[in-house]
């Protein structure tokens, strides 16, 4: 593999980019963009905004199916892929990344949009690979099925489909378009492969009808937690998304994925880990709690307590309030996969919050007490985290957007700049350059001579 010089070891960033923000409250703030989760211009200036901020990913996620309980940001949104598409053509290097399902689209389908914007942002682009969970209960129904792929099965047809997918960007060497006029020789033959892939699960031909990008293949993203997922994860992702809510939780996960990664015999260094964090900047600590209360405020009785009714099993409900605690309502085992239900039920164990709180969990808006502050306090966390091997980077899930991205870029970041602990300029040109990844190697590399044919 080829792989850049070594450098020092900094903290890496990833902008969490959806609507108004991932508190579920965000878009009722009176500062909200109406309408914000499908409008271009302001998609456009929040990854512009990070790419200010020099963060390496705008991500982008995503969900194939809703349903009325739905989190208002998801609700009316756009294709990730076509969405990066445009970010790419609105910035100039910040690395781009998609959430798109194995489960759902073909491998060749995938390959050739995945690839397609990478080419469109001259190799700034990445997937991010999900299996899908089914929380809507609708998602098969969708795409005329009836019955959602079960846990284990969908990560081990996602083995199948990432090994077709990487073969097919494979199917052309870097330098297979001699395009020499004056013999007419368009490409040298010897240099177009085929896959002839015939497996479990998919047959592919090829070959791909578009060629590697300036970084080789798109950047691999993965966020599995199941024992499957972190399998599946060690062994294709170059970049790895967490959500731990402790520094002890952060610290045990980083330890044991990076172990599950040299297993299969690829280098720790060469994957990175982004804990997910959820900041709530203010000038001082009163007011980063004021703005927290505020947000919390929002959340109504009806949509909070109807919400959990749908992800607690046998929890009684009746006479409590948001302000109730999770201790008082007797909740019972969350009906979300296994993995998820050990994360979020640490929390409630350990924290006994309240409902609005627990509301704000399970919805991706938590932040803890360690995220709640000013930006020095922010960005002490930030430092203790990643010198303490609990994340070599992080993903920042901004509560509200734009205000979430506007503070920690403008008085977070500059701290860190400062500290040396990130940088203050962009090292290279694509993502894969970002991350110091190696260049993939192709399967075909050895093929590097015979007659070119037209």
């Amino acid at each position: 593999m080829t792989k850049h010089p070594a450098r020092e070891r900094q903290i890496k960033l990833s902008a969490y980019l959806v609507g108004t923000g991932m508190h579920v409250a965000s878009w009722r703030t009176p500062q909200a963009l109406a309408g914000a989760s499908i409008d271009i211009d302001f998609y456009r200036r929040l990854a512009q905004t990070a790419e200010r901020g020099k963060f390496d990913i705008a991500f982008i996620a995503d969900s194939l199916a809703i349903n009325e309980a739905s989190h208002p940001n998801i609700l009316n949104r756009y294709e990730p892929i076509t969405l990066i598409a445009a970010l790419a053509s609105a910035t100039s290097k910040i690395g781009v990344v998609a959430t798109a399902s194995t489960s759902y689209i073909e491998p060749f389908n995938m390959a050739r949009l995945i690839m397609s914007v990478d080419h469109i942002s001259k190799g700034r682009a990445g997937w991010n690979i999900v299996t899908t969970r089914d929380l809507s209960g609708n998602t098969a129904r969708n795409f005329g099925g009836s019955d959602h792929y079960e846990h284990e099965f969908r990560y081990k047809r996602a083995e199948e489909f990432i090994d077709v997918v990487r073969g097919l960007w494979d199917s052309w060497e870097p330098d297979a378009f001699v395009r020499d006029k004056a013999s007419g020789v368009f490409f040298d033959r010897t240099k177009l492969h085929r896959l002839n892939h015939q497996g479990e699960f998919f047959s592919v031909e090829g070959p791909l009808n578009i060629g590697p990008s300036p970084q080789g293949h798109p950047v691999l993203v993965q966020a599995g937690t199941s024992g499957p997922g972190q399998q599946f994860s060690a062994r294709v992702a170059e970049i790895a998304f967490s959500i731990k809510y402790s520094k002890g939780d952060a610290q045990a996960y980083y330890r044991e994925f990076k172990e599950k990664v040299a297993s299969f015999g690829r280098s720790p260094d060469d994957v990175y880990i982004l804990q997910g964090i959820s900041p709530v900047i203010g000038a001082t600590e009163t007011e980063a709690r004021e703005k927290l209360a505020y947000l919390e405020s929002l959340i109504t009785e009806e949509t909070g307590i109807g919400f959990l009714r749908d992800y607690f099993k046998g929890a009684d409900f009746t006479g409590l309030t948001l302000e109730s605690r999770a201790g008082e309502a007797g909740l019972g085992e969350l009906d979300l996969a296994k993995s998820d239900y050990k994360k979020h039920q640490a929390v409630i164990s350990r924290e006994n919050p309240t409902l609005r709180q627990v509301y704000s969990l399970l919805t991706g808006s938590f932040s803890g007490d360690h995220l709640v502050g000013t930006p020095e306090k922010i960005a002490d966390t930030l430092e203790e985290w990643f010198r303490d091997r609990a994340a070599d980077g992080f993903m920042l899930m901004a509560p509200q957007l734009p205000d979430g991205l506007d503070d920690f870029v403008d008085r977070v970041v500059p701290i860190l700049q400062a500290r040396g602990l990130f940088r203050t300029e962009y090292e290279g040109a694509t993502l894969r350059e970002h991350f110091n990844l190696p260049l993939p190697p192709s399967r075909y590399a050895r093929v590097t001579s015979g007659s070119a044919q037209s």
